[in-house]
């Protein structure tokens, strides 16, 4: 008879003390960790393209972009996360250099492996975050966008992106079109 695998527990500051020496990156997720695959040309690419046009229309705001290697830390989750792209305008944030807490922000491009984890559970974590007014999640395979708003009421309300429209991102007052956001980006 087999036996169950046991789960290892690892603490919160031996993660971070252990990941920054590792070559790849790996997420916290309530003592478990995680690695993170490496990503497509297409995924790298659009992932830049929303942090260059952010970086540019957020210039000389107290507001910071940053990209995949930011580290976020959601502490109602017990867990850190490196989000695609986040938006912080948080004086906190601005004086960590390692680690953000508060972003405003978030953009996820979806891959096959980690689309319903990124619409799922690092969805539910991520709603945790009080200072988190967006959610943004672009397929890459649809050309389409979902942005997620936090309401006055604290409830998510979707707003979908057709192939080809511009995606509106009311919590920076951007509209990013769809030849900035896919520029470069070949079809599959």
């Amino acid at each position: 008879m087999g036996h169950a695998a046991q789960k290892s527990v690892v603490a919160a500051a031996d993660y971070l003390a252990w990941e920054p020496a590792q070559l790849d990156r790996h997420e916290f997720l309530d003592g478990e960790v995680f690695t993170m695959a490496g990503a497509e040309d297409r995924h790298v690419t659009v992932a830049g393209n929303v942090s260059m046009v952010l970086r540019q229309h957020l210039s000389g705001s107290p507001c910071r972009t940053y990209m995949s290697a930011m580290r976020l830390h959601v502490a109602a989750a017990n867990s850190y996360f490196y989000p695609d792209v986040l938006v912080t305008c948080s004086a906190l944030d601005l004086v960590s250099p390692l680690v953000k807490a508060e972003p405003k922000l978030i953009v996820e491009v979806l891959s096959p492996s980690t689309a319903a984890y990124d619409r799922g559970v690092k969805f539910s974590h991520y709603r945790s975050l009080a200072s988190l007014e967006e959610y943004v999640l672009i397929d890459l395979d649809t050309r389409s966008t979902d942005g997620y708003r936090k309401g006055a009421d604290g409830l998510w309300v979707l707003h979908p992106f057709a192939r080809g429209e511009s995606v509106s991102l009311a919590s920076v007052g951007l509209e990013l079109s769809a030849v900035q956001l896919f520029a470069e980006v070949q079809d599959n």
